[in-house]
């Protein structure tokens, strides 16, 4: 109790230090020395700003990034890299490749086209006596390149579209390929171009815009008008899939012809037609550009098949397409080109048939024209009775609701009698 009191009124305190107790677990370090700082030592001509000195640290390997690490370490970003360069270089080097290409065609074919069109590219421009020959073609894509003629007798205008390999992207190539080895709705990949006459047929005055002072310029004799036919030469290796994808080659007939190579054929709505178009120049120009070409296509009906009336209405089209060759040598296709776009002319001349000739091809357009109708007459009926079941079940729910819980009841039961007896009468029918 005293000391107790001492230590409450801070009595005397003893003045020897408490000895502290023997711990076994910390036995190993009582006899450690206390830690101490590393003294700093300043550079000689180093620089002091008057702020606190920096505590000193020991020098070490790990400042150092060459020492850090070593090229094995970005070993997976070399090979992203390695990877991102070579696709660079080969989409570089394919579109430049389609580029050259594309370019080696219009220079071959450009004297051609602005000598038959009074307009050639998408200036709407007259031609110039020394034009370049590159801007007459506009690229769409890395693929695809366009152009455009117009100003000629008996043409409206003249599509051109050119579709290359995608050399910028080989793997793309390499898979449509192998598709097509394996699959025949898929083609390989090749490089061709596709021609698209549209003629006036008879419709300058629609087309053509009027020159104010210029009418009495026009020969009121001039007609390009011409009967409507399907009429086609055709490679036979893409004979089976242009009858597929083409309605307007469906409906017509093939046939050899004496004139022609072995590797192509006719496809006719009537012998008189082939009689008339396949002409010598014609049957020459083709044997000179061998097996390049794909088809040639005189047709007024649409290539797929119609659903409308509207869709049944003739449009005369010609079509022209070929492969290019792999040398980017022209000499032999030019002739080709030369007489297609004057086929226009000789359509004009003598594209007009007997009255026999004419009622056996409107024969097959009138009996895709009943088709139709009758289709839509179908669609029709089914429209209408839908309606009337609409409004039937409008008024049997009206009638329904404006009853009571016991007489829909009733209401209910007689409607499923007289769906039983309808069944019943239907089952003894059948029997």
């Amino acid at each position: 109790m005293a000391d107790f009191i001492k230590n409450i009124i801070g009595g005397s305190k003893s003045s020897a230090t408490p000895v502290p107790s023997a711990d076994s677990d910390f036995a190993d370090f009582a006899d450690a020395p206390s830690p101490a700082p590393v003294p700093f030592e300043t550079v000689p001509g180093g620089a002091n700003l008057g702020g606190p000195a920096p505590t000193g640290r020991p020098y070490t390997k790990w400042y150092n990034i060459h020492e850090r690490y070593t090229l094995s370490d970005f070993r997976a970003e070399g090979v992203i890299l390695a990877i991102i360069a070579v696709i660079f270089t080969l989409h570089y080097i394919g579109t430049k490749l389609n580029r050259a290409k594309a370019r080696a065609w219009i220079k071959a074919n450009a004297p051609i086209l602005t000598r038959e069109f009074a307009v050639v590219g998408f200036s709407r421009t007259p031609q110039q006596a020394e034009q370049n020959p590159e801007k007459l073609l506009k690229a769409k894509s890395l693929f695809e390149y366009a152009t455009y003629a117009t100003g000629r007798q008996n043409v409206a205008f003249m599509d051109v579209k050119l579709s290359l390999k995608k050399r910028f992207n080989p793997v793309m190539t390499f898979v449509e390929t192998a598709l097509s080895f394996f699959f025949d709705s898929f083609s390989a990949p090749e490089d061709s171009v596709e021609f698209i006459l549209y003629p006036f047929d008879g419709k300058e005055a629609q087309i053509v815009p009027a020159i104010p002072g210029a009418t009495e310029l026009r020969s009121k004799d001039s007609k390009s008008s011409f009967d409507g036919f399907v009429w086609a030469i055709v490679n036979k290796d893409k004979m089976k899939q242009l009858r597929e994808e083409r309605y307007d080659l469906s409906i017509t007939f093939t046939k050899d012809n004496s004139k022609l190579p072995i590797w192509s054929t006719v496809m006719s709505e009537s012998a008189e037609v082939t009689e008339t178009l396949l002409t010598n120049e014609l049957a020459s120009a083709i044997k000179k550009a061998g097996d390049l070409l794909d088809y040639i296509i005189i047709s007024d009906q649409p290539v797929d098949k119609p659903k409308t009336m509207d869709e049944t209405i003739p449009r005369k089209r010609l079509y022209l397409r070929y492969r290019l060759p792999s040398s980017d040598n022209y000499d032999d296709l030019a002739p080709l080109l030369s007489y297609f776009v004057r086929i226009s002319d000789h359509l004009v001349a003598s594209a007009h048939f007997r009255p026999e000739v004419l009622r056996k091809i409107k024969s097959v357009r009138d009996e895709n024209i009943k088709q139709i109708q009758k289709a839509a007459e179908e669609e029709k009926a089914e429209e209408r009775q839908a309606e009337r079941d609409r409004a039937r079940k409008a008024k049997r729910d009206a009638e329904l609701n404006a009853l009571d819980a016991k007489a829909q009841k009733k209401y209910l039961e007689k409607e499923k009698e007289k769906e039983l007896r309808k069944s019943a009468r239907k089952q003894t029918v059948r029997a």
